[in-house]
């Protein structure tokens, strides 16, 4: 039998579950009128009601399909897997990746929400007002009723579950060469998680698909890099759970999410040329980087001593950068100036397209397709897709209802991004009590002048000092500190103070014992 360590004490910086937990439900208290938590009763009822369209059927009404029949395609035999954090159980998408003479073929099915929400319906207008299932550090807030998004629409391993199918054949160098989306009934044979998986595949080991999915990723990355697409190279901050405890870490994603996504993106661009060619749909637009962003972004490349060629493309440029070097994560915190404006655009005409209909930092117009159990836009743009490949017109009920979704998109966006933010704040400074009075090694990441005081009819506003953003890697937090140091330098701050009660904590420069210094995290 293994051996494995015991620990006795709780993990330095980490903090008490409950703690958290008390401190979540306070939060969402506040926000309750803004971001709804509980279903009301006539949304379950319907849920449960609706649940018993998962049992597999062909030819079956439901109102939310743009016709009055669903021809329902049996793909049971074909089997799908699944990749996801190992806890998730609403499971979005599944796979069947095969290698052809001509390179290869994939079938990626997408959760039929569809076939579960009627238009206009109780579900529909709840999901309308959630916009997105929130994810706090303790529990998520789901768009969709759990006997829905966690149970008969989830794609879970050893159920019959009703799906999208998008089949994609891509050329050897990963290129698609056709694109077809049907109706159909799928069967998960497994539910990979991330982390196993890439243990496997560096491993020299693995499931015979994941190892095909690392190559066909691969391949769809230097298909990005070839159109000038660019993402941002930097890990994620994530409270991982420690028995009764949380803890504040990093996480850099596997080289296999890296795959994985891939094969979301190259879906979303797909629905993104159906609703194109067809002239309707929902767009996920960005404009390009406006050039004072690009030359501002050159400068601070240069001062940060890692220039930026101007032979080399943003995108490669990016993909070069290491965010464990304090300079390269300098760069990437400013490169986020490239990557503003993104927003939902709705067209049910040729005519009503957007201008420039590309979502800049991908290259290429693209939608959102791949998540219709956790974000309210994707469901639209599944049906409309569905009916633009079938050669039929989307019903109009379906085109007039297009019109809503970039709005319902942008708002609940807004509120639940300000809870998601309240709760980290919440786990971060109740993580950082341990480490009052420590000093930490800190990258500067961005600097801010001194502003004056300013005199007017109501008084004297009080001005700030010079001061910088750092980035701490242990634990992993950003700061606002009074002091001066370029953008890159590693400086030495120290921690004075934390209250939890209202998200703060104060950094000030190591050796500054005056406490006075207003350093806010």
């Amino acid at each position: 039998m293994p051996l494995r360590p015991v620990s006795l004490h709780a993990t330095r910086g980490s903090v008490a579950a409950q703690e958290i937990s008390q401190g979540i439900d306070a939060l969402l208290e506040e926000y309750r009128d803004q971001v709804p938590l509980e279903f009301p009763a006539e949304v379950l009822a319907e849920a449960e009601r609706v649940a018993g369209r998962a049992a597999p059927r062909t030819g079956s009404a439901a109102s939310a399909d743009d016709t009055a029949r669903i021809d329902r395609i049996d793909r049971t035999d074909v089997p799908f897997v699944t990749l996801d954090p190992e806890s998730s159980t609403d499971l979005d998408q599944a796979m069947h990746l095969e290698r052809t003479d001509a390179g290869y073929r994939v079938l990626y099915a997408i959760a039929d929400v569809p076939l579960f929400v009627d238009l206009d319906g109780a579900i529909d207008t709840e999901a309308r007002r959630r916009g997105a299932t929130v994810y706090l550090p303790d529990r998520r807030v789901p768009l969709h009723p759990e006997v829905l998004s966690e149970g008969v629409a989830s794609l879970l391993p050893e159920q019959d579950t009703p799906a999208f199918v998008w089949i994609f054949d891509l050329d050897q160098a990963g290129a698609v060469q056709s694109i077809d989306l049907e109706r159909a009934t799928v069967r998960s044979v497994a539910k990979l998680d991330y982390d196993t998986v890439q243990e496997q595949l560096d491993a020299g080991q693995g499931h015979p698909m994941m190892q095909l999915l690392q190559e066909i990723g691969d391949l769809r990355q230097q298909q990005e890099a070839a159109r000038g697409g660019a993402s941002l190279n930097v890990p994620e901050q994530e409270v991982e759970g420690d028995g009764d405890h949380v803890l504040l870490t990093w996480r850099s994603p596997n080289p296999i999410e890296e795959a994985n996504a891939q094969i979301s993106l190259m879906t979303g661009m797909a629905a993104a040329q159906l609703m194109l060619e067809h002239g309707a749909g929902i767009l996920r637009t960005m404009p390009p980087a406006e050039p004072q962003a690009i030359e501002r972004f050159r400068r601070q490349s240069q001062v940060l001593g890692t220039p930026w060629p101007k032979d080399v493309a943003y995108g490669d440029f990016l993909r070069s950068l290491d965010w464990r070097d304090p300079g390269h994560l300098a760069l990437l915190n400013q490169a986020t100036s490239l990557f503003r404006g993104a927003s939902y655009a709705a067209f049910t005409t040729a005519q009503e397209v957007p201008d420039d209909p590309a979502q800049a930092a991908i290259a290429a117009p693209y939608a959102h397709a791949t998540a219709p159990l956790r974000r309210l836009v994707d469901r639209f743009v599944l049906l409309v897709c569905h009916a633009h490949a079938a050669g039929r017109t989307p019903e109009p009920a379906l085109l007039q209802a297009l019109e809503a979704i970039p709005e319902a998109m942008r708002t609940t966006a807004a509120k639940a991004g300000e809870l998601e933010r309240h709760a980290i704040e919440l786990v971060e400074t109740a993580a950082l009590r341990a480490f009052v009075g420590e000093e930490f090694d800190a990258s500067v990441i961005e600097r801010r002048e001194a502003t004056p005081s300013k005199e007017s009819g109501k008084g004297t506003s009080n001005g700030s000092p010079t001061r910088v953003e750092v980035q701490l890697t242990d634990p992993p937090v950003t700061a606002w500190v009074p002091m001066d140091a370029s953008p890159g330098d590693v400086v030495r701050v120290r921690l004075d103070s934390v209250d939890p009660r209202h998200g703060t904590a104060r950094f000030v420069p190591a050796g500054d014992l005056s406490a006075s210094a207003d350093g806010d995290r």
